[in-house]
């Protein structure tokens, strides 16, 4: 191989730091997630400062003071630490199926852990399924919002859910080019 294609090769390896800093990241979702659980527990067993915090995190909004833990919040926590579990999947795709298509293989043959769609993952299939997950993270914020939509204007409401439209006809777009693609490349 001559000198600048090795160098343009290796510089895939550029890409290390990324995925690295995209894992200390889940590592803060992980410590964000735990925090989250912990006081809604805490609230759970009558802790106001727990329960507070948790008002604080999700944005609630009340005419009447909460003083105890009632089934709007918890949804809303829950539907927040669902939030977290899904944009840590987002990540963990990312990772791993960007590390094995652009920088070098995982060599995970035979591990009995290797994700199922690790093995027939390409750049193409990797964007189809990162627009499923945006899909489903804005499907969540979208759902807190109503849930909690005396809090908000209307006009937040509104672009809210244009902004989720709008995901939703990307992933139909991008889902549609992939196959056309694939398609083509199969009849030739």
């Amino acid at each position: 191989m001559r000198t600048l294609p090795r160098i343009i090769f290796a510089s895939r390896w550029l890409q290390l730091p990324l995925y690295l800093g995209l894992i200390a990241a889940q590592g803060v979702y992980v410590v964000h997630f735990l925090i989250e659980l912990l006081h809604l527990i805490e609230a759970a067993f009558g802790s106001q400062t727990a329960l507070q915090s948790l008002i604080n995190s999700i944005g609630y909004k009340s005419d009447i003071q909460i003083v105890q833990l009632n089934e709007t919040i918890i949804m809303l926590v829950v539907l927040a630490l669902i939030d977290v579990v899904m944009i840590s999947n987002l990540l963990i795709m990312v990772i791993v199926g960007g590390y094995e298509t652009f920088v070098s293989r995982l060599d995970l043959d035979n591990h009995p852990d290797q994700p199922e769609w690790l093995s027939h993952v390409n750049a193409s299939v990797l964007k189809v399924k990162l627009a499923m997950a945006i899909i489903g993270i804005s499907s969540i914020h979208l759902l807190k919002t109503f849930i909690n939509a005396a809090n908000y204007d209307v006009k937040v409401l509104m672009w809210q859910t244009i902004i989720h439209v709008v995901f939703l006809l990307s992933a139909v777009a991008i889902a549609y080019t992939d196959k056309l693609l694939t398609s083509n490349q199969k009849s030739h």
